[in-house]
């Protein structure tokens, strides 16, 4: 089983530009009004919630081992990967998954 600060770790490495983030999808960001929009980043798949265009949680990231994270194992009392981010990498995360 992952930690939420294992996938908090991941996410980031990808805002600071050293793990490459892929949309696994058919849709883009902006396709999804409300509902899950999944990437992968380097081997390991996240999926996260667009809530009216906008980052609200991780529902689950699986890492190239198959060990998983889901939002539903976690705490919602803030051991959400998102939430442990900054505002300041929040922000940049999501800037990031809207242009893919």
């Amino acid at each position: 089983m992952l930690s939420a600060r294992e996938v908090c770790q991941v996410l980031r490495e990808v805002v600071f530009g050293r793990l490459t983030i892929t949309n696994a999808g058919q849709h883009s960001w902006n396709d999804i009004y409300a509902g899950h929009f999944v990437v992968e980043v380097q081997g390991w798949t996240l999926t996260f919630y667009n809530d009216c265009y906008e980052l609200d949680y991780c529902e689950e990231c699986v890492c190239p081992e198959g060990r998983r994270w889901t939002f539903e194992s976690g705490d919602r009392s803030g051991t959400d990967p998102v939430a442990l981010l900054s505002t300041w990498e929040h922000q940049n995360l999501e800037r990031i998954l809207k242009a893919l």
